[in-house]
């Protein structure tokens, strides 16, 4: 975990927007954990924001009455498990491009999504597991029928909450996502890892729940990534260990596609695990490295099979094959 300290000693500069990436990587997963750090990070935050002047329609208020309507409207971060901890700091790395987005919210994003319908994707694409996990949906209308084809009714539930949210402003679509966040990160779910060891099926499919948390995880990233690119603005990567843990999600779920009768490829994110993947009786006939990012892109339908930075030795073909069905898992 990170050093308390440290993150206390980077709090200023991450206010003032100042922080190196490798930095700004350290303070986020952190604040979703500390309650102190996270009220000092807000109370700097605030005053950095008076410090850049006075808003247009009449002087600033005065600073303490500032942070404490601030520290009201926010709600305390979550204390949440490892198996939670990416899910919320994800959910923080989007929050804090929310003032970004001010008189943006028709900007083109990803497929025929602006920035609007690309909230309103992240509350459908949360709300299955929150209904799951006991959480009330936000949204009227139908719910995905896991026993009915998963892609046909997840693609027109995901359509039906974009039409509805198109019917009320950004700002309520914001808010009725965070709050469900919120809630995905208060169950005993996120607490418990215990609990969280238990499958439960979620978007066609089956998985413990600490599982489905990464894959919250995984998603909410995607999509901050897909509107800071948008918008102009550097997204940084996950931090180191919770990349890695997505980078073995999307391993575990891309072996279980490729399947047991595949040419077996010696698959290595750079700097981290290896994996063979495929037939595990077979000699390997090639290798592959990625850098974790742009697996993670790949998988995540942000990166070509012919286009993704990579490093191989052996059967082409083979190759082609792992590259492939990767990119073909994206539902995002």
């Amino acid at each position: 975990m990170t050093d308390h300290d440290d993150v206390r000693d980077l709090l200023a500069a991450w206010a003032c927007g100042a922080l190196e990436p490798a930095e700004a990587r350290l303070v986020a997963p952190h604040l979703t954990e500390c309650e102190s750090c996270a009220a000092e990070a807000e109370r700097l935050r605030v005053a950095v924001r008076l410090l850049d002047g006075p808003p247009p329609d009449g002087p600033p208020p005065a600073l303490d009455t500032v942070l404490a309507g601030a520290l009201r409207a926010r709600p305390a971060p979550a204390r949440v498990a490892r198996h939670a901890a990416p899910y919320a700091a994800a959910v923080a790395g989007f929050e804090a491009l929310l003032p970004e987005l001010e008189g943006r919210w028709s900007t083109p994003v990803v497929h025929d999504w602006d920035v609007h319908a690309t909230v309103a994707h992240l509350l459908a694409a949360d709300e299955h597991l929150a209904l799951r996990l006991g959480i009330d949906a936000r949204v009227p209308g139908a719910r995905i029928d896991e026993d009915a084809d998963w892609t046909q009714a997840w693609e027109r539930r995901t359509a039906e909450v974009i039409a509805h949210e198109y019917g009320r402003t950004p700002g309520e679509t914001v808010a009725d996502w965070s709050a469900q966040a919120a809630a995905l990160l208060g169950t005993a779910h996120a607490r418990d890892p215990e609990l969280a060891a238990r499958t439960t099926l979620s978007m066609g499919i089956r998985l413990p729940a600490t599982e489905h948390f990464l894959v919250r995880a995984f998603e909410t990233w995607i999509h901050t990534g897909d509107i800071g690119r948008a918008l102009g603005l550097a997204v940084p990567p996950p931090p180191e260990e919770h990349l890695g843990r997505l980078v073995g999600l999307a391993v575990r779920v891309l072996g279980g596609a490729l399947g047991a009768e595949a040419p077996p490829v010696l698959f290595a994110v750079r700097g981290g695990e290896q994996w063979v993947l495929g037939s595990q009786s077979d000699p390997v006939t090639a290798e592959l490295t990625l850098d974790p990012v742009d697996f993670c892109l790949l998988v995540g339908g942000r990166h070509e099979p012919d286009s993704v930075p990579r490093e191989t030795t052996g059967d082409a073909a083979a190759v082609r094959n792992v590259l492939e069905r990767a990119a073909s898992l994206s539902w995002l």
